[in-house]
């Protein structure tokens, strides 16, 4: 069986005030054509459709279109709720979408009842895991009280009882939303450390053929039966050097696994600069780099004047600027809030004007405005 594993799509969601729609409607094109092309036989999508639980319009209309594509081509899909879904909004009208082949797992308390599929060798049972919130779903998992790891636990315990009851040779695979130990994570990924650790170990996996995991948004196989699939486009420039992809997954006759990856399209490649500001504008190896999105750190000893107005003549899509200087304090302190503790607050606004404008003493009559400010302050709380 030809499975097409895919997560975190977070429809809707923008790119430092890009749209991102457009790129993602190219995804679920391109997801379409590889489900025909590649006579996939199900779909399985493990979390964080859409970005926030109030999505967008567009969004929305993304969702509705690529299940009406998939439904026409009569190949079943499943999908779970992430931690950035409203799993109950996410869910709606499940049980007649299903009647389509399409499978919305959003129920904690459905994560035993799977999904049967079939080919020439016999019976696959798919089991979708929702996100499951610990302090939300213990109770409906026959819990006390526990966390990431102890609620997935009891999840997958209903799971091996429920597959124990199967016939003979079922073969297995498992949709789970989480952070399990020993995945990589990147700065665009949602945290969901509630109560406790938010990883949990892959052994919570165990006894199934293949766990199509979410959440993590780079691609990664902590073992050939665990693996990410990561989100379908780059939504941090910590993503920079990811190659985005889908899981192509042969599920053997006895259930071993083989997986391939199929590359996702690139909307626009990104590409992050560091250093000074004249030497980025002037060296000529960066002309390749003028239609990427960028992410600028400058290393100037102080704030160069208009450095996005700038970078943006040679650079259009820059949307991110930070600044790192490359020539710390002789001081030694760690921070500004350690080099200014302990100062007036005259002697501080004067302090900063400097670290500002590095090279530039202050005028007398800067001094004196500020000096002015301050006793205007003062004479006002009294």
């Amino acid at each position: 069986m030809r499975l097409l594993h895919t997560s975190d799509w977070h429809l809707g969601r923008s790119f430092h005030r890009e749209s991102l729609l457009g790129a993602q409607r190219a995804f679920l094109d391109h997801l379409v054509e590889t489900v025909r092309t590649e006579r996939v036989d199900a779909v399985l999508v493990a979390g964080d459709v859409y970005d926030r639980a109030l999505p967008s319009l567009d969004a929305v209309a993304l969702f509705d279109d690529v299940l009406h594509r998939l439904a026409d081509l009569a190949v079943p899909a499943v999908f779970i709720s992430g931690n950035h879904d409203s799993a109950r909004r996410l869910g709606v009208a499940a049980g007649l979408i299903g009647r389509a082949g399409i499978h919305l797992r959003t129920d904690p308390a459905g994560c035993a009842t799977p999904v049967l599929l079939a080919d020439e060798h016999g019976p696959v049972a798919l089991y979708g895991l929702p996100y499951l919130e610990p302090a939300l779903v213990r109770a409906d998992l026959g819990l006390d009280r526990g966390g990431h790891a102890a609620v997935l636990g009891a999840a997958m315990e209903r799971v091996r009882a429920d597959l124990a009851d199967r016939p003979a040779g079922t073969r297995s695979v498992v949709l789970a939303h989480a952070f399990v130990t020993g995945g990589q994570p990147c700065d665009s990924e949602r945290d969901i450390t509630v109560g406790g650790v938010a990883s949990v170990p892959a052994s919570v996996f165990d006894g199934v053929d293949y766990t199509a995991l979410g959440h993590l948004h780079g691609c990664q196989t902590l073992t050939p039966r665990l693996r990410y699939s990561g989100s379908p486009l780059a939504y941090s420039f910590s993503e920079a050097r990811q190659r985005k992809t889908m899981w192509l997954v042969e599920l053997g006759a006895d259930g071993s696994v083989a997986a391939e990856r199929v590359d996702c399209p690139v909307p626009r490649p990104l590409y992050c600069l560091r250093g000074r500001l004249a030497d980025l504008l002037a060296d000529p190896d960066l002309d390749a780099h003028q239609d990427s999105w960028i992410q600028v750190t400058l290393t100037d000893p102080g704030r160069p004047a208009d450095p996005m107005e700038r970078l943006r003549r040679r650079f259009p899509h820059t949307l991110q600027l930070l600044f790192d200087p490359d020539e710390r304090p002789e001081d030694g302190l760690p921070s500004y809030g350690a080099r200014v503790r302990g100062r007036a607050d005259l002697e501080v606004a004067e302090g900063f004007v400097q670290h500002v404008r590095p090279g530039t003493e202050l005028h007398p009559a800067e001094s004196r405005w500020l000096r002015e400010a301050f006793e205007a302050v003062r004479e006002d709380a009294r």
